[in-house]
């Protein structure tokens, strides 16, 4: 802004708006000290580089403002994680299935695992059918977003909240 535009010469925005045109920097200069405010570089990649007169303070205030605003406005998803083992009772189920619900409820994915261990391991069908049990269960407010993947001990799906179903807090 002002003396730190380097170019030698610069598309001018006067403060209404309007195009000025192709001037030097020196000249767009005077011309927004007349008005009182600052020489702002707004496309500085552009040939010629594009300069607008604004009230600096004023411009960054209402950029920051904005910036608030879409921060406010951003959705954060956290991935949960409810593991299971293949000998999982059903109370056991029932409950990691309502926290499941719960999480996905509140607009979280919900990651779920079910971690083999031992001679376990030679029995992945029992898992398998588990985590599509799970899935099934919950199905009316969940999508599966990633199937059931094998990775070293543990068998992965991912849940991800349906459209429109996402609870108001």
């Amino acid at each position: 802004m002002n003396e730190e535009i380097r170019a030698p010469e610069i598309r001018l925005i006067d403060e209404k708006g309007e195009q000025v045109g192709i001037v030097s920097v020196k000249e767009a200069l005077n011309r927004a000290r007349e008005a009182g405010m600052d020489l702002v570089e707004i496309a500085p990649q552009a040939k010629p580089p594009v300069c607008k007169i604004i009230d600096y303070g004023k411009f960054a205030y209402e950029q920051q403002k904005r910036e608030k605003m879409q921060k406010k406005k951003q959705q954060v998803t956290v991935l949960k994680e409810i593991r299971l083992h293949p000998n999982t009772d059903t109370h056991d189920f029932e409950f990691k299935a309502r926290h499941a619900a719960k999480f996905i409820e509140d607009g979280n994915k919900v990651k779920v695992s079910v971690i083999f261990k031992g001679r376990e391991l030679a029995y992945t069908e029992i898992g398998e059918e588990l985590l599509r049990k799970f899935l099934d269960k919950l199905s009316d407010v969940a999508k599966v977003e990633q199937e059931p993947k094998f990775e070293g001990r543990a068998m992965h799906a991912i849940l991800a909240p349906q459209k429109g179903k996402r609870k108001n807090r």
